[in-house]
């Protein structure tokens, strides 16, 4: 084998020892994204003319359900990983979510529940396009404690070293292999979150869209992914299936994006922005708050009332 420039070395533990108490490293990046999501919904929510407590509420039930069918969605597609220890499926801090499976119904039981006390679906899709993307860029560190969710083998300078117990068994001889989780990561920090910022920031999308992007720029970086990932128990002409559920989430998230650009409907905006500078914000508020105002009154006192919360 090629001597390697340089590689990531594997964490030598994935655990914590509090006295009797054994806390995983997986599990408490897991909860730190879910909570800066949480953090960074809420005031987007409120942004966009939501009531934040709302969010909260739906939120906690979203996430809680949401675990549950990303756990369900894993342990269908690898049942044989729980017939000697059906037990363990219980055992999430060994890894074993399944993103799509957690999204799916998440999204169904938050759709639910704004339908139910009076939210606003399309306003709580942008909220989140921004911090489950976040979330998601957290908790795959989660996988590098757990040594799992990488790539085909590779030899470049940034490949991340498995130990032999995590390997599969058609790649013992294999040291390195790529950090898919890291790829996707970096992509979620670098380029999907970026993006919808700065498209939102220039005015390019309509209420609901943002999400939308999120599913489209998101779905991209998972199929490339899953073209190199060694953990798949199906493939159906080379594409695993979460490859497959990828391609058919950008098709449906450009539809859905067009629909939505089509149908122009505009964002409320109430507040400073989320992570934009203060003069930017002073200066998108201000609009915002001339149009949801009475603009023959505003003609009238030739002053700025201010923002008001729907």
């Amino acid at each position: 084998m090629a001597a390697l420039l340089a590689s990531i070395p594997s964490p030598p533990q994935n655990t914590i020892e509090i006295g009797p108490l054994t806390i995983h490293f997986y599990g408490i990046l897991i909860a730190i994204g879910v909570i800066v999501a949480v953090l960074v919904g809420k005031r987007r929510y409120a942004r966009f003319g939501g009531v934040p407590d709302l969010f909260e509420r739906i939120a906690i039930w979203a996430v809680l359900i949401g675990f549950l069918g990303a756990r369900f969605g894993y342990v269908l597609t690898h049942t044989g990983d729980f017939i000697d220890r059906p037990w363990a499926v219980l055992f999430i801090w060994e890894g074993g979510l399944a993103l799509y499976g957690g999204l799916t119904v998440g999204a169904l039981a938050a759709i639910y529940l704004l339908n139910r006390w009076d939210g606003d679906v399309f306003a709580y899709g942008d909220a989140v396009a921004v911090g489950i993307p976040l979330a998601q860029a957290i908790g795959r560190f989660g996988n590098y404690f757990n040594q799992e969710l990488f790539g085909t083998p590779s030899t470049l300078p940034w490949a991340v070293e498995i130990g032999a117990g995590h390997r599969p068994t058609e790649y013992l001889q294999f040291e390195t292999f790529h950090p898919t989780f890291l790829y996707e990561a970096l992509w979620n920090l670098l380029i999907t979150v970026p993006v919808i910022l700065w498209l939102e920031r220039k005015g390019k999308l309509s209420k609901g869209a943002s999400f939308t992007v999120y599913v489209v720029v998101y779905g991209t970086i998972r199929f490339l992914m899953e073209l190199i990932r060694t953990d798949t128990t199906f493939r159906l002409f080379g594409l695993s299936r979460n490859g497959w559920i990828s391609a058919l989430a950008v098709v449906g998230g450009l539809a859905a994006l067009y629909w939505f650009q089509k149908r122009a409907e505009p964002r409320t905006l109430v507040g400073p922005p989320v992570f934009l500078a203060p003069g930017e914000a002073t200066t998108e508020s201000r609009v915002a708050s001339r149009e949801q105002r009475d603009p023959t009154s505003a003609e009238a006192d030739g002053e700025e009332s201010p923002p008001k919360r729907e």
